[in-house]
């Protein structure tokens, strides 16, 4: 089935609606800017091992098509001199990306029932089409797995610390008390993550479907992970194949588990409006930090 399902997504380029295609916005190239850059980053076994994911502040995943799943790398202290393979939006992106003060979101197209929501979003968006000299087509992976972004010729510089302590992204001490765990695995229809605590790397070692997930070869190992548990319904898109794009909703309220330390702790999640950040907090009302360095953020059907 996972199989099955790869291959389907990889003919279909990952787009959605009837018809749909990775289509790129010709429009004229924009001037660099300032600000928090988020890279929309394939993830299916033809597209690892992924380069730039190293240098993430903070790496949503997401349910795709088939049961998939998708990254979204977000920039905001440093950026790595290229990030791929670049794949397509979708709309889940945009309700996540309102958290951020116009950022820039970079991906390699989307189906044409979704541009106008795309257009009309606070953000910044950008495709190959917009500007050119920002891409490139490597030799790692097969097409259409191979798009890669400099984002140095993008975005000028990154927005700092600041914008991700916005969007309720703080670091700071641990709560108290916790759980000891070692190991802990999500699971989307035709997708698996894995996170085991290293004490000697001081982070979870991530794998996903099974296989270590490096970059530069080395597993990564992000500090601090949130899986938040989300409410995924069926969108109003679909690909090519007739399969019906997710949706993962993060507005609104849940439960969410924080692995830091090599400890969980259950905690809520709060965000009232799409331009309001997400308040982790404890069961008693305290706020929740994350350690210095990587978050990954797994939004689990709840």
């Amino acid at each position: 089935m996972l199989t099955a399902a790869i291959t389907a997504l990889a003919l279909t380029g990952g787009c959605t609606s009837p018809g749909g295609q990775d289509d790129t916005d010709p429009s004229p190239t924009p001037k660099a800017a300032s600000g928090v850059l988020a890279v929309k980053i394939d993830n299916v076994l033809p597209a690892r091992p992924q380069t730039g994911l190293a240098q993430a502040d903070v790496i949503y995943t997401e349910q795709v098509e088939a049961g998939l799943s998708r990254l979204m790398a977000l920039y905001s202290t440093t950026f790595p001199t290229a990030v791929g393979p670049v794949r397509s939006a979708r709309e889940t992106d945009l309700r996540l990306l309102r958290e951020f003060d116009e950022p820039v979101l970079a991906y390699s197209g989307s189906q044409s029932r979704l541009r106008p929501l795309i257009e009309a979003a606070p953000l910044r968006a950008e495709t190959p089409g917009r500007h050119p000299d920002a891409w490139y087509r490597g030799d790692e992976h097969p097409a259409p797995h191979n798009l890669y972004l400099r984002p140095g010729r993008l975005v000028k510089s990154p927005a700092g610390a600041a914008a991700l302590a916005a969007a309720g992204f703080h670091e700071g001490p641990a709560p108290a008390g916790g759980t000891r765990e070692e190991r802990r695995t999500v699971r989307f229809p035709s997708a698996r993550f894995a996170f085991t605590w290293s004490a000697e790397r001081h982070g979870w070692l991530v794998e996903t479907d099974g296989r270590p997930t490096t970059d530069g070869g080395r597993q990564l190992a992000p500090p601090t992970v949130v899986v938040q548990y989300v409410t995924v319904r069926q969108s109003r898109f679909r690909d090519r194949g007739g399969n019906t794009t997710p949706f993962s909703e993060t507005v609104g309220s849940g439960s969410a588990d924080l692995l830091r330390d090599g400890k969980v702790w259950p905690v809520r999640w709060q965000r009232p409006t799409a331009a309001d950040g997400t308040r982790f907090t404890t069961e008693d009302g305290g706020a929740v930090n994350t350690a210095d360095g990587q978050v990954w953020v797994v939004l689990a059907e709840r």
